[in-house]
């Protein structure tokens, strides 16, 4: 199990995660501390599941080698080497084409959840929380390589996974991207496809997920990006936001 029972923070340093509330959680990073990830399952992204994504497709969608739109969730790894924390200095592998900044919902896996129905799958939900997907800009879709997607840092988590009692509606969430202080991005999970219990219900008829895995429900198109010296901040609803930076290989320290 997995549980959670308000927010869950780890903060670097520190060799267990907390379980505390909203207020001590934004107290603990008034003065500048960083974390590691809350969680340490392994992370699932999605592809594919915003609308506005796949219809920017167009008549790809008909090409080969699939020649359809995906009738079944579309999954990649963000492996371990990917993980980070809020306050997380990430590398920019090359500046002039920069890092697309993927603000997503993280579905955090309470318990062993195998073949679960549409109707029971929040039950298997411990929580919730904001993750960073990033990669480098390219074109290809359904098999992206793992070079663009699986750089040390490209998945920051964070700051804290929220216990899923206090999220009304996973569905209807605001995400807000901001880079330099300036408003870059906003989108909202309701323009998903699979929503989140259909989308854990899909995933795990093909394969289990465990306690303290998550599950992205996907970036939503248009995503913007960030180049090295930039400070990026992502938000979810009136939770305490994920920030981060954006490094060059010349600064980055071993």
């Amino acid at each position: 199990m997995f549980v959670i029972h308000d927010h869950r923070i780890h903060l670097e340093g520190e060799p267990l995660a907390r379980d505390v509330d909203a207020p001590t959680v934004s107290a603990l990073l008034a003065d500048g501390k960083i974390c590691r990830s809350p969680v340490g399952g392994a992370v699932y992204g999605t592809l594919l599941n915003d609308r506005a994504a796949l219809d920017g497709l167009g008549d790809a969608v008909h090409a080969s080698p699939y020649k359809a739109p995906p009738k079944a969730p579309v999954l990649y790894l963000k492996p371990r080497n990917t993980l980070a924390g809020h306050g997380a200095q990430v590398v920019v592998p090359d500046d002039q084409h920069g890092v697309q900044i993927g603000g997503s919902l993280g579905i955090v896996i309470g318990r062993t959840a195998c073949r679960v129905s549409v109707d029971r799958a929040l039950e298997f939900v411990a929580g919730y929380t904001i993750v960073a997907d990033l990669c480098v800009p390219h074109a290809s879709v359904y098999r992206p390589s793992v070079r663009f997607r699986a750089r040390d840092g490209f998945c920051v988590i964070g700051p804290a996974v929220v216990a899923r009692r206090h999220v009304a509606d996973a569905d209807a969430l605001r995400i807000a991207i901001s880079i330099e202080g300036e408003r870059a991005f906003e989108a909202s999970t309701s323009t998903s496809i699979r929503n989140v219990a259909r989308l854990i219900a899909d995933v795990t008829d093909f394969m289990t997920l465990s306690p303290g895995d998550v599950l992205t429900l996907g970036v939503p198109h248009g995503a913007p990006i960030a180049h090295a010296g930039d400070n990026v901040s992502i938000a979810i609803d009136a939770w305490t936001p994920l920030r981060f930076s954006m490094t060059s290989k010349e600064g980055e320290e071993r």
